[in-house]
Parts: C-alpha cells; sequence; structure tokens
C-alpha cells in the first residue's frame, strides 16, 4: 500500500519533506492509513525527529512550494504546524522508539514509516493518557492484523513509565463510549465497533496481567 489512504496534499507534503535532514519518521494515524492498515482517514500528519526540535528547513521547504505555514502550538519539545493549500488543511506535529523504522515508497521517493508494532505500542500509551475513539479503533484494527499484544505491553512502559496493563484496563472500562461517540458524530449503527474493541482489549489484558 504505497500511501494509499492519505489525501493528495498529505502525500504532496510527505513528498516534499522527503529530503530533509535530519531524517524525520513518519507515525501515527497516517502511517496506519497510509502504509499499513488503510482502515480509516486522518486529518493529521505525525512526524518525529530523534534528538532534533527545529523545523525550519521544512517550513521553507513547504512555502516554496506554495504552501502556507502556520505554527498554531509550540514546546520545546514538538511544535504542531498547520499547513494550506487554499483548499486543504492539515496539521503536521512531532510525536519518543522502541524498534528502528521502515523506509517506505510514496511518490518517486521513500519515507521513514514506523512500523505497526512501534505504532501498536504508542496506541496503547495513548489510551492510557487520553479518550480518544480512533486509538482503541486503531489498536483493535492493528490486533486484528497481527499485532502483537503481550510485547507491546512488555514494551510500553519504555515510553510512558507509569504504563501497566492492568491500569490500562481500568481506564478503558471507565470510558464514557456513548459521550465520546456523541461527541465525534458517530450514529447508533457505528458505536458497536468501539464498544466490541474496548471489551476484546480489556479483557486480553486482564488475562494477560500477573495474578
Amino acid at each position: 500500500m504505497a500511501a494509499q489512504g492519505l489525501s493528495p496534499l498529505q502525500r504532496r507534503i510527505l513528498e516534499l519533506l522527503a529530503g530533509v535532514e535530519p531524517p524525520w519518521t513518519l507515525t501515527g494515524g497516517a502511517a496506519l492509513v497510509g502504509f499499513h492498515l488503510g482502515h480509516r482517514t486522518t486529518r493529521d500528519l505525525d512526524l518525529f525527529w530523534h534528538g532534533n526540535d527545529r523545523l525550519e528547513a521544512c517550513i521553507r521547504r513547504l512555502e516554496a512550494a506554495g504552501l502556507t505555514v502556520e505554527s498554531v502550538q509550540r514546546h520545546p519539545a514538538f511544535e504542531r504546524l498547520l499547513v494550506s493549500d487554499g483548499d486543504e488543511r492539515e496539521v503536521a506535529e512531532p510525536v519518543e522508539a522502541v524498534e528502528a523504522p521502515q523506509r517506505l515508497g510514496i511518490g518517486d521517493t521513500t519515507v521513514l514509516v514506523d512500523t505497526a508494532h512501534e505504532i501498536l505500542v504508542n496506541k496503547l500509551c495513548a489510551l492510557l493518557g487520553r479518550a480518544e475513539l480512533r486509538d482503541l479503533v486503531d489498536v483493535q484494527a492493528l490486533l486484528d492484523h497481527g499485532g502483537d499484544l503481550a510485547r507491546a505491553v512488555a514494551d510500553a512502559p519504555r515510553k510512558d513509565g507509569g504504563f501497566s496493563a492492568v491500569t490500562l484496563a481500568w481506564v478503558l472500562r471507565g470510558m464514557s463510549l456513548d459521550a465520546l461517540a456523541a461527541a465525534t458524530g458517530l450514529g447508533e449503527a457505528e458505536r458497536g465497533a468501539p464498544a466490541r474493541a474496548r471489551e476484546n482489549l480489556v479483557a486480553q489484558l486482564v488475562q494477560d496481567s500477573p495474578p
């Protein structure tokens, strides 16, 4: 799957930034949608630079191609950019790795993309810290496509020292799926999948946890 799940603007941004040094790695929903699963859409491009927090070269390259770039959030560890071509707007932001990324093709170039396992670990950590239905859906999709939950749970504390399977199961049980579904505009017929994903994930987390 050569970035087929990404929008034209998303693909253009990735191709424009492909040669930036030091190289970045694509992770998160865009990596899943464009290179691993293609199971949904995303409006964000999560780009991570290991040991580098300056995006000036990227901004110059995007602006030289005629895109409008606005910094909408800046912290010492990351910066969120809003990129627009007049018709479409995308958010690009840095997101720290348990395994090396893969170099995959997009257009006439290649980019570094986090592995499915890396993203599974990130998604488990994200579920512990925020309530997002998309993370729950992504975790289930990754597990359905051969993801190793036990390995991901073992790797997660390397990213979040407070992570544990028991804690995540407790957080998931407390998620108000109806409220989250309503807030994201999901209809009644679409709410079953997140509910089943939560039940499956909680059951596996509890089963694999030490007594």
